[in-house]
């Protein structure tokens, strides 16, 4: 009886234990494993029957099919020796000391979509890009963001990281005050209140509600960039007067046909729309030609809506409890920072640099494209200065690791807002030719276009494999599904370096605010058309093994180097 008795509770112990392995497709993750990445298992947006635009109908998702998901296989570390030497044998080559661990995170577009200034009533003009301008995902980008931290933190537990890197737009539109406090006091662990304005008495709506934000494990020093959303409006657009005076007023603001006539932002023919976030589903209003309309919905004003100057955004940093105080804008040695850029020594024993760029374009200078900011470049000195950081770290011998919004180097068809020359600049071909002239860069790490490609950036000078670098870019945090990255910079058993890049799903628990967030991400995803490219390992997603090849002298530095615990 007794026997029976055990036999039954072992067998109810399995099946509950086996259970807790699956859903969805029943991939099972393997017991002991240090955490779930895309190595382990993807998440795959399911396929919907017909495409509805009803984009501003969130009520109506699920009846059209929106918004499901469901689990795909893992993506395995590809090994790749693009920069190594030709007949490069990687087979008897091992993985050694670990020499830096951290994690990139970017394009969090934390959202006032009560704001007054928005750009609603362009989003389908601008076809996949008019996903930031009007879709309900925008209502949970704290949330969702909180999440990813709570999942960053669970890693550290196990694997812990030396430091992170958000790598810009942590805002959505116009350097506005509130969207980067949330970020800051989201990674500070802070009370979130995530709506702006006067809320109606009464109302109880659960992603307006305050919550307890978790905040990054405070032995995680982290560090960040400024992205074009961080001091543009929309990402594209200088922030001008108008625009200033309507952030903080109760009128939501009048454009013209800015998409077709960059100069039509003085006109007032078009209300660009904002949320009415008073009930369960977000509600769009005021959108549409004014002479169609009639009476325009006020909005209630916030003056934490204000526009900050870049100068304001970078020392708002020091505004924080969590470390190093500034997060890289304050440096001990003023040399190391000039304007939004600056560089840092992540182990005082490790022969590494990271220098961190603002490659975003000058609002002071016209753009490339006609009414258009959202590219990258380098002027005002930022070139000069990158130059002369990266001439200290080869003369000390450093290896060096670039994080910048924009990246280099890749396919501007993919997404127009990629680099550009510009007047007061010399050609990216050429400022790429200058940067494989410094044999220790290793790695120039980006957001900016949502995508998870990774690009190698060969050595132009035969015989010399070492004058090349990778890049890796890391997808928005924002869109589903919803990811980071986690970089391990590795010395091998050859001297060479290995940089290995995985992406890692936020991980959101089933029926909270963020899970709707990820939810209505799907249906953006899929009425707008980003059902996500894939890539070449058949995935959005992309794990690699990234070999690097260093000179002799930066070998002899390295090789023996030993953690200090």
């Amino acid at each position: 009886m007794k026997k029976t008795l055990l036999y039954s509770l072992l067998l109810v112990l399995f099946v509950f234990i086996n259970n807790g392995c699956k859903k969805n497709n029943n991939i099972n993750i393997t017991p002991g494993s240090k955490f779930i990445t895309t190595v382990d298992r993807t998440l795959v947006q399911d396929a919907i029957p017909s495409t509805h635009d009803t984009i501003t109908d969130p009520e109506h998702f699920a009846k059209n099919g929106y918004g499901t998901w469901h689990y795909g296989p893992g993506v395995p570390i590809q090994r790749r020796t693009d920069l190594m030497p030709s007949g490069y044998d990687p087979l008897p080559v091992t993985n050694g000391i670990n020499l830096l661990r951290f994690f990139t995170i970017t394009d969090i577009h934390l959202t006032d979509k009560e704001s007054p200034v928005q750009g609603m009533y362009f989003a389908r003009e601008v076809g996949q890009g008019g996903i930031g301008m009007l879709a309900p995902l925008m209502c949970y980008t704290t949330q969702v963001f909180n999440a990813a931290v709570n999942t960053i933190n669970d890693i550290h537990n196990v694997d812990p990281f030396d430091l992170g890197l958000a790598i810009g737009d942590e805002g959505n539109s116009s350097g506005q005050y509130i969207e980067l406090r949330w970020f800051i006091d989201i990674m500070d662990g802070q009370l979130i209140t995530p709506s702006s304005g006067t809320q109606p008495a009464g109302v109880n709506v659960p992603y307006q509600q305050p919550f307890q934000a978790v905040g990054l494990n405070k032995a995680i020093p982290w560090y960040a960039a400024v992205g074009n959303h961080d001091h543009f409006w929309e990402g594209s657009k200088r922030v001008t007067d108008k625009i200033r005076h309507a952030l903080l007023g109760d009128s939501i603001i009048r454009v013209g046909d800015i998409i077709n006539d960059p100069n039509a932002m003085n006109e007032n023919t078009i209300s660009v729309g904002t949320y009415d976030c008073s009930g369960p589903y977000p509600k769009v209003i005021g959108c549409g030609l004014v002479a169609d309309l009639g009476p325009i919905p006020t909005v209630s004003p916030d003056p934490n809506r204000r526009a900050l100057s870049l100068t304001d955004w970078v020392n708002e940093f020091s505004h924080t409890t969590s470390s190093p105080v500034g997060h890289g804008f304050i440096e001990s040695d003023p040399a190391n920072v000039f304007g939004a850029c600056y560089s840092f020594i992540p182990k005082a024993n490790l022969p590494l640099k990271i220098i961190v760029l603002d490659d975003t374009q000058n609002p002071d200078e016209a753009p490339y494209q006609e009414g258009v900011y959202g590219h990258g470049e380098l002027d005002g000195g930022r070139y000069e200065w990158l130059i002369a950081q990266l001439r200290a770290g080869q003369n000390a011998n450093q290896l060096m690791i670039i994080s910048a919004h924009v990246p280099i180097g890749v396919v501007s068809s993919v997404n127009p807002f990629a680099w550009e020359p510009t007047p007061s600049y010399q050609s990216e071909a050429s400022l790429i030719d200058t940067l494989k002239s410094y044999s220790n860069l290793i790695l120039w790490v980006a957001g900016h276009r949502h995508l998870n490609n990774i690009t190698a950036l060969s050595s132009n000078t035969p015989g010399h494999p070492e004058n090349g670098f990778w890049e890796v870019e890391t997808k928005s945090i924002r869109e589903f599904p919803e990811q980071f990255r986690t970089f391990d910079i590795v010395r091998n058993s050859d001297n060479s370096i290995s940089i290995i890049a995985i992406d890692v799903d936020a991980n959101i628990p089933e029926g909270s605010q963020a899970a709707i967030g990820r939810s209505y991400a799907i249906a953006s995803n899929q009425i707008y058309g980003l059902v996500g490219q894939p890539l070449e390992t058949g995935s959005v997603s992309y794990n690699a093994e990234l070999m690097k090849q260093l000179s002799p002298a930066m070998k002899e530095t390295i090789k023996n180097y030993v953690p200090v615990k």
